[in-house]
């Protein structure tokens, strides 16, 4: 005597490929918000120097349009960011320093901050810039 054959399994791949392209979609959102400091726009330049090293990763102070900084992501005033800085050396002595400058914030403003970070000890301080023809990071 012969069984009547059931219903074969079917697997439904639709619910996987919409939750795989959620989690895409996702991530294509949050990991832009992930870089350090803040949104400001860097001029451009034609020889930018290699990426740092990954084992001691840079500290990113950041000076916006309107002339606000930020050490990695926290909003400072002048006043206690030299402190935060000597603090951050202490805590990390071969991390270099990099300041973002948007393009809108004066040269003046800029090589202020830069002669100031110099004295800090920082195995190296530079100035995070873009592509030359994009002028963004």
């Amino acid at each position: 005597m012969r069984r009547p054959e059931g219903a074969k399994p079917d697997i439904n791949v639709t619910p996987l490929v919409d939750v795989v392209l959620v989690l895409l979609i996702i991530f294509m959102v949050v990991i832009p918000q992930m870089e350090a400091g803040a949104t400001v726009t860097v001029p451009g330049a034609a020889n930018p120097d290699p990426k740092s090293d990954v084992n001691h990763p840079p500290i990113t102070l950041s000076v916006t349009a309107a002339g606000n900084l930020y050490l990695e992501k926290r909003q400072v005033t002048r006043d206690e960011l030299l402190a935060l800085l000597r603090d951050g050396h202490a805590r990390a002595p071969k991390s270099k320093l990099v300041l973002k400058g948007d393009r809108a914030v004066s040269y003046a403003t800029m090589r202020a901050l830069f002669r100031d970070c110099q004295g800090l000890g920082f195995p190296g301080v530079s100035l995070q810039v873009g592509d030359k023809g994009k002028g963004e990071s």
